[in-house]
């Protein structure tokens, strides 16, 4: 099953490089084709290697993750669709929260989180976000609400990944800890590329990092599945 199913992975690599030499290129028109394939690949993965669990929670807010992640990478390649593309990968990360505390043993339960025990270690993630939102506000006009929204929830998801620590595997919570990270870094280099200032290497920096991220969150969800057989 898993030499079948991994052609898909092959559609997620070759879409990602593909739209990477268009970016390159700057071949805007070309990217329509090319950038909706990248997260196609992925979700074909994750929902036929997945088929054993496809009735759970767990399953269904990863599902949700990505196709989520899928319509805002296409949402994004109009400009003017900003503000929709941005609704889309929030709930994309709030569906990546649900899933991350699914995703641990014993299960995370929403009502036991211990926000002041992991606050200094979230610190490093705290500035991070910070800093990018220090430079970006005076440009954000009257998108202030909806980034402020979207900052705190992919802070929310990044900070959830890492409180997976010692409740997973070891493949599992390094696999989905530094994807969330390179999710940050990714929608990081975006914001500041649009709202501060722009320069050449942007586009691919944040296509790599974001491919890379989505990939490893998928295989960390994964490692977590193999490791309960």
């Amino acid at each position: 099953m898993r030499d079948k199913n991994i052609i898909w992975l092959y559609l997620f690599l070759l879409a990602t490089l593909v739209d990477l030499s268009f970016v390159l290129e700057q071949n805007t028109a070309m990217r329509f084709y090319s950038k909706p394939l990248i997260l196609a690949g992925l979700i074909l993965y994750f929902y036929f290697t997945s088929k054993p669990i496809a009735s759970t929670l767990l399953a269904k807010t990863i599902m949700a993750a990505l196709v989520f992640s899928w319509l805002g990478d296409i949402l994004l390649l109009w400009s003017d669709l900003f503000i929709y593309g941005l609704g889309a990968f929030l709930m994309a990360h709030i569906c990546y929260i649900f899933g991350f505390r699914l995703a641990q043993q014993p299960e995370g339960r929403f009502d036991s989180w211990h926000i002041d025990r992991s606050f200094f270690y979230n610190i490093p993630i705290f500035l991070l976000a910070g800093m990018v939102f220090y430079f970006i506000y005076p440009n954000l006009g009257g998108l202030k609400i909806p980034v402020i929204a979207y900052v705190l929830v992919i802070v929310g998801m990044v900070t959830t990944a890492r409180a997976r620590f010692k409740n997973v595997n070891a493949a599992s919570f390094w696999q989905v800890f530094i994807g969330a990270l390179f999710f940050l870094v990714s929608d990081g280099i975006l914001a500041l590329a649009r709202f501060y200032r722009d320069f050449p290497e942007a586009g691919i920096l944040i296509m790599g990092t974001y491919a890379t991220a989505q990939l490893l969150l998928v295989m960390g969800i994964r490692s977590y599945l193999v490791g309960l057989k």
